[in-house]
């Protein structure tokens, strides 16, 4: 199970939603605004800006973080959600 990040509920508070681990087996939370399910975000098996923080180092996350958001340009809910509560 993923350890939700202080990170990613400081941006979830800012975002106005709530995250919780999620129900889902291969994602990391499931993102709730006034109560209503909005989606899982997060594969499991990547890692994610606080993590990479955590064991790689600062210099490393940023340009893991430059290169996720080069990848993800679809602007769906979930994208936008995982790259400001992930990214």
């Amino acid at each position: 199970m993923y350890h939700i990040t202080s990170y990613t509920k400081q941006r979830a508070k800012e975002m106005g939603v709530e995250v919780r681990p999620s129900t889902r087996k291969n994602k990391k939370i499931d993102v709730y605004k006034d109560g209503k399910y909005l989606d899982s975000i997060g594969d499991i098996a990547y890692g994610d800006y606080p993590t990479f923080i955590k064991e790689q180092g600062k210099a490393y996350a940023d340009e893991r973080r430059r290169l996720y958001h080069l990848r993800h340009t679809k602007n769906t809910l979930g994208e936008k959600l995982a790259k400001f509560l992930l990214w």
